[in-house]
C-alpha cells in the first residue's frame, strides 16, 4: 500500500500563503537549499494536488523559466504522474495528469491501495485539511520559515480534530529554515 506525503513550507505564525494566496515567500535559492529540493524531486512518488495548486505548478514547471531555474527538479515535475483533485476541471492538460473523479477521500483511499509509488502532496491546503481530517496522511514534512506572515491561510484550516503527530526528524539550514518531518501519531 502506498503512503500519502505532506511537503509544504509555513511561516512563524503558521500560514502555508500569504494573505493574498502567494506562496513566493517559501522559495530560497540558496546551494544548500537547492541541493536538499533537488534530492526530494529523485525520489519515487506520484504528486497529488487541488486545482488551484495545480493550475499553478501546470502553468510555471513545463515552461524555459522552470527549466533554468532547476533542471532536476523540472524533469521530476513533468516526468512524474500527478493527480489533481477538482470538481470544476474536466481534463488535464499538463503531461502524465489524471482528474480525480467523484468525492476526495475515497479517491485518494483507492489511489494509497493501488500499485504504485508513494503519493505526495505539494501546496493544495484544503485537500491536506480535508485528507488529515480523514487520516489518510502518513507523513508531514513542514518546512518552517524564519518569517512572519502577518495573516494568511493555515494549512490545516476547516479541520474540526486534533491532529496528534509524532517528530521523526530535523534539518537546519543556513538560511534559517528548519525541515520537521512529523509521522501521524
Amino acid at each position: 500500500m502506498a503512503e500519502l506525503h505532506v511537503y509544504n513550507s509555513i511561516s512563524l505564525d503558521g500560514a502555508f500563503t500569504d494573505a493574498a494566496g502567494d506562496m513566493s515567500w517559501a522559495h530560497h535559492r540558496d546551494p544548500e537549499w537547492l541541493a536538499f529540493v533537488g534530492s526530494n524531486a529523485r525520489g519515487a512518488a506520484r504528486y497529488l494536488f487541488g486545482r488551484v495548486t495545480y493550475d499553478m505548478m501546470a502553468g510555471f514547471w513545463p515552461t524555459p523559466a522552470a527549466q533554468m531555474m532547476n533542471p532536476d527538479v523540472v524533469k521530476a515535475m513533468n516526468e512524474t504522474p500527478k493527480f489533481v483533485a477538482s470538481r470544476s476541471l474536466e481534463r488535464s492538460a499538463w503531461s502524465n495528469s489524471t482528474v480525480l473523479q467523484g468525492e476526495l477521500v475515497p479517491a485518494v483511499a483507492a489511489l494509497k491501495a493501488s500499485e504504485g509509488a508513494d503519493l505526495l502532496i505539494m501546496g493544495s491546503g484544503s485537500v491536506v485539511a480535508q485528507l488529515s481530517e480523514a487520516r489518510l496522511i502518513d507523513q508531514y514534512q513542514l518546512v518552517l520559515n524564519p518569517l512572519a506572515l502577518g495573516g494568511g491561510r493555515t494549512l490545516f484550516q476547516g479541520m474540526t480534530a486534533q491532529l496528534p503527530l509524532e517528530l521523526r526528524d530535523s534539518r537546519v539550514f543556513r538560511n534559517g529554515s528548519v525541515v520537521l518531518t512529523y509521522r501521524l501519531g
